[in-house]
């Protein structure tokens, strides 16, 4: 006889499924070798979040700096929300960003001492809350664009030439 008991629903390991991806940052990549990534919260007003449903937001020329152990973005150009009349916010003001104290010490505090840099990498919806992928970065000089590009190159190539 059959049992009419539902399944509890199996909980997700991978919170991939349920992210939203508005935004990246696609030169990052090309510009800075990725040493580490973390995600982080934001803090913002009702029409910021509203302008970044509607994705438009840009994370090109941001970057995140620590000062006086807070994390913030800096130079991160959100549009003004047209519905919000008079309770609009200022297009590139400073945003605080949302980090454990064990993380800030620990992720951010090297990117200060090794002279690395904060690069925001995507900016995505996660259960409803905005939240930025933060990525630990160093600088490429050219010439190390140019060999990357190379390898990629090769790599095509290699892939392409053993697909029929």
């Amino acid at each position: 006889m059959a049992s009419n008991k539902k399944k509890a629903p199996q909980k997700k390991n991978d919170d991939s499924e349920d992210r939203k991806i508005v935004c990246t940052n696609r030169r990052a990549r090309h510009e800075y070798d990725v040493l580490d990534e973390i995600d982080c919260g934001i803090v913002l007003s009702g029409s910021e979040v509203k302008s970044i449903r509607n994705n438009k937001i840009s994370i090109e020329e941001a970057y995140a700096r620590v000062d006086n152990h807070e994390v913030w973005l800096i130079d991160c150009d959100i549009a003004e929300y047209a519905q919000a009349s008079i309770y609009n916010h200022a297009r590139q003001r400073k945003r605080k960003l949302l980090l454990r104290r064990r993380e800030i010490r620990k992720f951010i505090e090297s990117a200060d001492n090794d002279g690395l840099t904060l690069i925001p990498l995507t900016v995505f919806f996660q259960r409803g809350l905005v939240k930025i992928r933060l990525g630990l970065c160093k600088g490429r000089k050219l010439h190390d664009k140019r060999q990357k590009m190379k390898e990629q190159d090769a790599r095509r190539e290699m892939r392409d030439a053993k697909t029929p």
